[in-house]
């Protein structure tokens, strides 16, 4: 059976609630409130686990949050393997207003790391066994650009699978040194990477390019309510979004990589993968607060929408 690593290196305590209004100076009361642990990375295992699939996780726990980080994760049926750092793991909130249904994400910049607490992630990364390494998440403060980048080599030195969901310089740095299995940019991200303006007719194509020239294996990019693209070097699929009844869009992302890596690992063709990744997606939209996707959900939507 094949082995995932999926690494946190900012995870975060989710908090989500729900203001009748959310307004300036004047205190904002919030109810139905949710915790969960998060960050990227956190959130790829939560899915995996939930999926019935097994996933160790690799993430940097400091501080009292990062106590209390570590004691919402185990009881999910996940392996960790939590690493110290000096700084507290950070708490984000999101708050919906019920007078707009809009959502408020608070994502504060997270801890800043060593180079000493970051070099026993590449450790850990070194002597991994696991089979698809996923790297889901922005880069703590203090992380160099090209972390991923190290990562994505190491792995590929031992024949292993990355798969990168990030942004930014991370992402940039990445792509422009490192060749990945699977990368998950945005629409923006992608056209951030590419340096030019992208439209729904060309994103398919120049997706494709970066391909054929080595970048990644499979590039699978999210349009939100437009669906997602997947490039490979011989094909471009676009699926639209599946409608469902909008809750939350916080961990969509996430889930949809995980998803994927699962549905992979498990010798499902890359399609069919890709169709189960936005699935999942969905499955999570249809969730409130910080809550993810649900099995029976996500096995529902793709059913419905491959007709297996």
């Amino acid at each position: 059976m094949a082995k995932i690593l999926s690494i946190a290196l900012n995870p975060a305590i989710d908090i989500s609630g729900e203001a009748e209004k959310v307004q300036h100076t004047h205190k904002t009361r919030t109810h139905n409130q949710q915790q969960h642990p998060g960050g990227g990375g956190v959130n790829v295992a939560r899915v995996i686990a939930e999926l019935g699939g097994t996933c160790d996780l690799l993430y940097l726990s400091g501080g009292a949050t990062g106590t209390l980080l570590n004691a919402m994760l185990e009881p999910l049926p996940i392996g960790l393997k939590p690493l110290p750092m000096h700084d507290p793991v950070r708490v984000a909130y999101n708050v919906r207003d019920m007078s707009t249904n809009l959502e408020y994400r608070f994502v504060p910049e997270g801890p800043l790391v060593t180079q000493e607490e970051l070099a026993s992630v590449f450790d850990a990364v070194e002597t991994s066994e696991a089979d698809y390494v996923v790297a889901s998440g922005s880069l703590p403060r203090g992380a160099h650009e090209d972390t991923y980048a190290r990562m994505a080599d190491i792995v590929s030195r031992r024949g292993g699978r990355f798969i990168l969901d990030t942004s930014g310089e991370a992402l940039k740095a990445t792509l422009r040194q490192s060749h990945v299995f699977l990368v998950k940019p945005s629409f923006g991200e992608l056209q951030s990477f590419v340096g030019r303006k992208l439209h729904h007719g060309n994103l398919g194509p120049v997706a494709q390019t970066l391909t054929r020239d080595g970048v990644a294996d499979y590039i699978a990019v999210t349009l939100g309510g437009d669906g997602a693209i997947l490039a490979t070097a011989d094909e471009i699929i676009h699926l639209p979004a599946i409608e469902v009844a909008v809750q939350s869009a916080v961990g969509a992302g996430d889930s949809f990589v995980a998803a994927m890596t699962w549905a992979i690992s498990q010798g499902w063709n890359v399609e069919q993968a890709f169709r189960f990744g936005v699935a999942a997606g969905a499955a999570t939209v249809m969730t409130s607060g910080t809550e993810l996707c649900r099995r029976q959900d996500v096995n529902d939507l793709y059913a419905s929408h491959t007709g297996c």
